[in-house]
């Protein structure tokens, strides 16, 4: 087990070790202690606010009902607040960071084949493999990982419905994978699904689609008619999961999955990117679809852009303007990294997001998430 990280804890007077398991890259907490039905919540509360991890041996829907109790006093935490949007998405951003930090302290063990040995613990053999492979050691996960690793597993099975792939049933299901975003927001694929085509290519032969996640916009643009799709993104959880998606819509005659940095080689009449739309560093795996660094695949499409586009195409950038709502980037610095990268705007396609958060007047991205729109830019070359 010396390849992996290592947690130790003291139980019975033996000292025990077991593989760390962490998705988001959190080191083992240093300090373990045992616990079960009998730990009261604001015990429990107070040992994981100073960093202390409790390794569960109780009942595993108690560890639920803990879980739960601490939720709500973490909630109850005073914020701090700014007048300043930017501000305001920092000291969020920071809170959120603490709670999950805090939440992540309730631990508990895997046997070898990921059976949970804990009473009335489900069965999350199939959920655990999907995201860690074949088992074959003794490894403690946090609580609330395991948890999510349970809810994305449903969301797998289950599916997200996809009115724009033009078809019922199943074939008109994405089923995202751990780790890559779900397209529950559908405003951004109704965008890609009614953009009209560029003039010059009213039935484009080739489309490219940039950081393809579950592959929902491939599949949308195969759907539309074009005849071939190429759909690219770095991250090995998206690429099976596109192609996975892909082979379920009978669509790998018209889309091919590939391993790139942004663009494949050559060029294409229709270039499309969704990439991540604020420029701050994610915390998780799944935020890397939300959060990008110095907006670095945001600016990169932008940068590599006319040298992929075939003569009378077009790139389709689909980006929410939530990031100059928080005060993280302009439209006056959007737009100049447009014409710097010698592309003008043709069109810009705008519709307003519908998702929960707009109407919870409690978040404190409320004003932004009101503001909010989300654009389907229509960029060719100069």
């Amino acid at each position: 087990m010396s390849e992996f990280p290592i947690i130790n804890w003291t139980e019975a007077g033996k000292t025990f070790t077991a593989r760390w398991r962490s998705e988001s890259g959190a080191l083992p907490p240093k300090r373990v202690i045992i616990a079960d039905d009998t730990t009261k919540a604001d015990e429990a509360y107070s040992l994981a606010c100073e960093g202390t991890a409790l390794l569960w041996r109780g009942d595993f829907q108690n560890a639920k009902q803990l879980l739960q109790a601490m939720s709500r006093r973490a909630d109850r935490k005073p914020r701090k607040i700014s007048t300043i949007p930017s501000e305001t998405f920092n000291l969020h951003r920071q809170a959120q960071s603490q709670r999950a930090r805090t939440l992540a302290m309730i631990l508990v063990p895997l046997d070898s084949d990921f059976t949970i040995p804990l009473r009335r613990a489900p069965d999350v053999r199939h959920a655990c493999s999907e995201v860690y492979g074949t088992g074959r050691e003794l490894s403690v996960v946090a609580l609330r990982e395991l948890l999510g690793l349970i809810g994305a597993h449903e969301w797998r099975k289950k599916g997200v419905e996809i009115p724009a792939l033009g078809v019922s049933g199943p074939g008109a299901r994405i089923h995202p994978h751990y780790g890559v975003f779900s397209p529950v927001r559908g405003e951004y694929v109704n965008l890609v699904n009614e953009a009209p085509f560029p003039p010059a290519y009213p039935e484009p032969a080739l489309a490219f689609d940039i950081g393809t996640g579950t592959g929902v916009l491939a599949a949308v643009l195969a759907r539309r008619g074009v005849k071939h799709v190429l759909a690219t993104d770095q991250d090995p959880r998206a690429l099976a999961c596109a192609r996975e998606n892909i082979a379920r819509f009978g669509l790998g005659e018209q889309v091919e999955v590939l391993q790139a940095d942004l663009f494949p080689a050559g060029k294409a009449p229709l270039i499309v990117c969704n990439p991540p739309w604020i420029p701050a560093r994610p915390g998780t795996p799944i935020e890397h679809a939300i959060f990008d660094p110095d907006s670095r695949m945001l600016h990169g499409f932008i940068g590599g852009l006319a040298a992929h586009l075939e003569q009378g195409g077009e790139g389709w950038l689909i980006l929410s303007d939530i990031a100059e709502h928080l005060g993280l980037r302009t439209r006056d610095e959007l737009l100049a990294a447009f014409d710097a990268a010698g592309l003008k705007v043709i069109d810009r396609i705008d519709v307003k997001p519908h998702h929960p958060k707009v109407s919870d007047a409690a978040d404190p991205l409320h004003a932004a998430r009101v503001a909010e729109i989300t654009s389907l830019w229509r960029l060719a070359v100069h």
